[in-house]
């Protein structure tokens, strides 16, 4: 009786801890841009705020705001290695609640590198309509981002993503042009002909680097400029 006691004791001590550390796990981030976003306030008037939100491209891209897009009101947030379920759940207080008047969204990457466990293309593209619907259901305007080309991932070998990335592209297009949002192509200016990035480009084969980005910088403009001068 006393073992028992004492297993169940310690198997108590066991399931609070496991307990106290799920608690502790911000699984999507939500910690990352909560100071940033208090401090940047609502929009000025007349200001069009933009948003782009996604994963490490967003991320890194972020630095490079104040001298590829000189006195826009853009608005970095993308988390290092995140997936779209991620950014659902974040999207409320990462976007909506900064009123953007138009919200950039690049994501998939990563669901398809497994980075939150198995993922179809099902699920990729539902959780990129729910962002979609929950911006244009809060008046913001909606810019979907092409995946960026990939031929194989450094940290998740042989998983042979480039024609999966290619199929994700068709359905965010042909989404994009069925529900008023802009599809903003920045895989044919970046990509090489096994289907991955042009080694110019990015170091990695995955993200891209200061050169990548500039190729980049003027589509999304483009793509910004068509969003805002949509009526819905």
């Amino acid at each position: 009786m006393a073992l028992l006691m004492a297993m169940l004791i310690a198997n108590a001590g066991a399931l609070s801890a496991q307990s106290t550390d799920q608690l502790h796990t911000d699984w999507a981030d939500l910690a990352r841009y909560r100071d940033a976003n208090a401090q940047l306030g609502a929009p000025h008037p007349g200001e069009q705020r933009v948003v782009f939100m996604g994963n490490s491209i967003t991320d890194a891209w972020a630095q490079y705001f104040d001298s590829m897009f000189p006195g826009k009101p853009y608005v970095g947030r993308g988390i290092s290695g995140q997936t779209t379920p991620q950014m659902l759940v974040r999207f409320r207080q990462d976007v909506i609640a900064l009123n953007p008047r138009v919200v950039v969204i690049l994501a998939g990457t990563n669901d398809i590198a497994g980075n939150t466990g198995p993922s179809t293309l099902q699920m990729i593209e539902n959780n990129l309509a729910s962002m979609t619907e929950l911006a244009q259901a809060n008046g913001i305007k909606v810019v979907l981002s092409s995946v960026l080309p990939v031929f194989d991932y450094p940290w998740a070998k042989g998983l042979e993503p480039a024609p999966k990335i290619v199929a994700l592209n068709v359905w965010i297009r042909d989404y994009a042009a069925a529900h008023g949002a802009i599809y903003l192509d920045y895989y044919r200016a970046v990509s090489d002909e096994r289907g991955g990035m042009r080694s110019d480009l990015s170091t990695d084969g995955v993200h891209p680097n200061e050169a990548g980005y500039r190729v980049m910088a003027p589509l999304a403009e483009q793509a910004i400029e068509r969003a805002l001068k949509r009526r819905r």
